[in-house]
């Protein structure tokens, strides 16, 4: 093995900058993940340029870029499973859905809670073929940044809503 650092150095480097940008992307909100802008996309792509070297500490060897993406390959699949079996642990790493429309009505906090304009929501109704406000029972901006919408015609004919089984 040609590694520069210890490999106990680069899992514990690769833990703590894993866990380190998974809270500072949870912290940007869910349209980070959604929708990104291509100045977010652009954030993203510097963030992970930036934290490549708190993670390998210099060693630029095969085997050092293998451990740390074992590593990384590792903690996404434990972060997914314990969000899989941990509701509270679900909702700290992805976070819990937010209702911004309720009976046509745009619920303010929400909206400034998700740091969403009333001009990004009506871009994203649009895209899903709402033109006016009335239309919709709810819209909920789920976990993953995607916009659930019920209409209010589907209230009317529940066979049109999707069963959750």
């Amino acid at each position: 093995m040609d590694l520069q650092v210890g490999p106990w150095n680069l899992v514990v480097r690769a833990v703590v900058v894993y866990l380190a940008v998974l809270l500072l992307l949870r912290l940007g909100g869910k349209r980070q993940l959604g929708q990104m802008s291509p100045t977010e996309f652009v954030a993203i792509l510097l963030i992970s340029n930036a934290v490549q070297n708190a993670m390998n500490a210099g060693d630029n060897s095969l085997v050092g870029g293998l451990i740390l993406a074992a590593v990384l390959v590792f903690l996404s699949w434990s972060v997914s499973e314990l969000s899989y079996r941990s509701r509270k642990f679900s909702s700290i790493f992805e976070g819990v859905p937010s209702l911004l429309i309720r009976h046509g009505q745009i619920i303010q906090a929400n909206l400034k809670k998700e740091r969403l304009t009333l001009a990004e929501l009506r871009a994203l109704l649009r895209k899903q073929g709402i033109h006016d406000l009335t239309e919709i029972h709810s819209a909920i901006l789920e976990s993953d940044g995607t916009l659930s919408i019920i209409r209010q015609e589907d209230l009317k004919n529940p066979s049109t809503i999707p069963k959750i089984d």
